[in-house]
């Protein structure tokens, strides 16, 4: 039992309070004190002029307040003890009130280490920033969100990472005893069920009321974030219960051990089906979106690949098989396939069928990509997550060996499965498959260098040379391709080697503008504790949402390279604009193209340079000749070397 302090009880609701007031009725106001009179100064008016050493009090000192009497250990405290036991780094977050009992709880008790508070401009960076830091480090970062407004802020980003199946922590301050909390803002922030905002894209979520109630669900959280599927959970922070001192029930405080879970392996039987059918397929056909996100996982991948000489398409959700392997292939081969395995497929429907929006009704046609006959594997989570609301599980497709798992922990079975299949004369038949794919991948390596010089020269710039200018300048580096925002049509992953998971990290998931810049943020911060450089293409609509991020990179020595793709426009609508006007005989009866019009960021230019310059980065632009290109993205590539952002604003081709 602690001690009893002798001192008048003053739990921290009220302490709050009293300082509320305090700072209230103890200051001087601007007024009274630019009227005051003394002997030595005449009476002046109120005006601009600096404020004198009482204002300057009034407004910036401490609040002349009671001290808190100890009655017992914070219930902030020790929540900051279960969150230090899960080894998370760092914690990017926006301050607010609704939560300041842990952040205050976080910095002094906890020495803002472990996690490290990460000042952030706005919720959606938090969110977007723990992202991308998954994606290069294969761990989840916790963020806070302050009340109904922080969390709604939050929401785009949080359905990005549902979307992308990637683990983020996410703390929600509230304030649910309607007796006690503040009234005004603090009670408009509030709310009955907090968590109801996202309950429809994330995994798990609770309102715990005591501090044993949110030691377990923390850990529950952390554990249930980080089992495939991956996806955001979420936790109501309720103020009164950081704030006040703990009550315990008469029952010890524990923190739960965490130990993380085993991840669901596929089904041996249906697992040794599909080895069958891929070793007798004449013209297997691997597909990979979501598939694997580690280095271990990509040596599965190839090994099987292998094993069967069989083509990898890689979606662009994972790098999955490094794009120099030859047996990396493009979509073109799918209708040859007879047998197609699909690993972690976003949306396998869309795999083996065509879909064409090609009238003005919007209404499409639909055709099939595959033979009949062909067979359809998937290896998958996402029979074992699916919500109902949101249609990010895209349209039905039945296969005939459908088998539930995660990918990386179902491949050493399956791999064994096939070679315990493989006969001798499967054997040859494989060997000779190789040596044809072989030849088509020489080839095709050579039909893209030739398609990358087309227009080399132009200006604005195209973005296979703004893709092949980057490459160029970063090669000599253990670079990692940042999350990135800017559409140019591939080029990256045509044009540069790729072998490392996090050459690679994939898009956002969900598609929701406003994730590219803190995502790549996020993931530059992983990349600077293991010595990477980072670089991101970044896309001028997407950056002009949250633009904040940039000054959280500076802020905390974030280093990257972030090279604007600025088409200047928002060109994917420009395209639906002018489609449907063509489809309406706009165009015609008008005279001129009129799909710019709501769809143009020009007139104004955004100057994107001195934009981040203002954000304490080092940054060149606009480039619009080509011949300066490589000039400008190499000083800025000594730049993040010396441990600092850079950003290169370069003025692009549309795509």
């Amino acid at each position: 039992m602690p001690k009893k302090n002798p001192s008048p009880k003053l739990d921290r609701r009220k302490f709050l309070a009293a300082a509320a007031v305090a700072g209230a009725t103890g200051a001087v106001s601007p007024v009274q004190a630019a009227t005051a009179t003394s002997p030595e100064t005449p009476p002046r008016p109120p005006s601009a002029l600096p404020p004198d050493a009482h204002v300057a009090a009034a407004e910036a000192g401490t609040p002349d307040v009671p001290p808190y009497a100890n009655e017992g250990r914070p219930g902030s405290d020790f929540m900051v003890d279960v969150i230090k036991t899960l080894g998370i780094k760092y914690m990017p977050a926006n301050p607010a009130s609704s939560y300041r009992a842990i952040h205050e709880s976080l910095i002094n008790y906890g020495k803002n280490t472990m996690p490290e508070f990460l000042t952030v401009t706005h919720e959606e960076v938090g969110v977007g920033m723990a992202h991308g830091y998954y994606k290069i480090a294969n761990k989840p970062l916790l963020t806070l969100c302050h009340g109904t407004v922080g969390l709604m802020h939050a929401t785009m980003n949080i359905y990005d990472a549902f979307c992308d199946r990637a683990p983020v922590i996410v703390l929600a301050g509230n304030d649910m005893d309607a007796a006690h909390r503040s009234p005004g803002v603090p009670t408009v922030h509030s709310a009955q069920d907090i968590n109801a905002i996202v309950r429809d894209y994330t995994k798990w979520d609770d309102t715990p009321v005591s501090a044993q109630h949110f030691a377990q669900s923390f850990v529950r959280a952390y554990q249930i974030a980080t089992t495939p599927p991956y996806a955001p959970v979420v936790i109501s922070l309720d103020d009164g219960l950081a704030t006040e001192p703990i009550r315990d029930y008469g029952q010890k405080l524990y923190i739960p051990k965490f130990v993380a879970t085993a991840a669901p392996a596929g089904e041996q039987g249906a697992v040794r089906e599909a080895a069958r059918l891929l070793v007798n397929a004449e013209h297997p056909v691997i597909v990979a979106d979501r598939a694997v996100n580690t280095e271990k996982g990509i040596a599965l991948l190839v090994q099987l690949a292998e094993l069967i000489q069989a083509p990898v398409v890689r979606q662009r959700g994972r790098l999955n098989i490094p794009n120099t392997h030859y047996l990396s292939r493009p979509a073109t081969v799918i209708p040859q396939a007879d047998v197609i395995l699909g690993l972690e497929l976003t949306d396998y429907w869309d795999t083996v069928n065509k879909f064409v929006d090609n009238n003005a009704e919007g209404v499409g046609t639909n055709s099939s990509r595959i033979k009949d006959g062909t067979k359809l594997i998937s290896i998958s989570t996402l029979q074992l997550m699916t919500k109902s609301n949101y249609q990010e599980f895209q349209r039905f497709q039945s296969v005939d060996v459908p088998i539930a798992g995660d990918v990386e922990a179902t491949l050493p079975a399956l791999i064994e499965a096939v070679k315990y299949a493989l006969t001798d004369d499967r054997k040859n038949v494989v060997a000779q498959r190789g040596q044809s794919i072989r030849k088509e991948h020489d080839k095709g390596r050579d039909n893209t260098r030739q398609a990358a010089a087309i227009a080399w020269d132009a200006s604005p710039i195209s973005t296979a040379r703004l893709c092949a200018e980057i490459y160029g300048q970063i090669k000599d580096t253990d670079w990692s391709l940042v999350p990135s925002s800017g559409d140019v049509s591939g080029w990256p992953l045509r044009l540069w080697p790729m072998d490392k998971h996090y050459h690679w990290t994939g898009t956002s998931g969900g598609y929701g503008v406003g994730w590219g810049c803190p995502a790549s943020v996020g993931a530059a911060l992983a990349n600077r504790d293991e010595g990477r450089f980072s670089v991101s293409i970044q896309s001028d609509g997407d950056l002009m949402y949250v633009p904040g991020a940039l000054w959280t990179a500076a802020r905390h020595k974030i280093p990257m390279l972030a090279v604007m793709h600025n088409n200047r426009g928002y060109h994917q609508e420009v395209m639906h604009v002018q489609r449907l006007s063509n489809f309406r005989n706009r165009v015609a009866n008008i005279g001129n193209d009129l799909g710019p019009i709501g769809t143009s960021i020009m007139n104004p230019d955004i100057e994107y340079h001195k934009l981040a310059e203002s954000m304490g980065w080092w940054a060149k632009g606009p480039i619009k000749d080509p011949a300066d290109l490589g000039p400008a993205l190499k000083e800025a590539v000594a730049v993040v070397k010396s441990g600092q952002p850079a950003l290169v604003n370069v003025w692009t081709q549309p795509r």
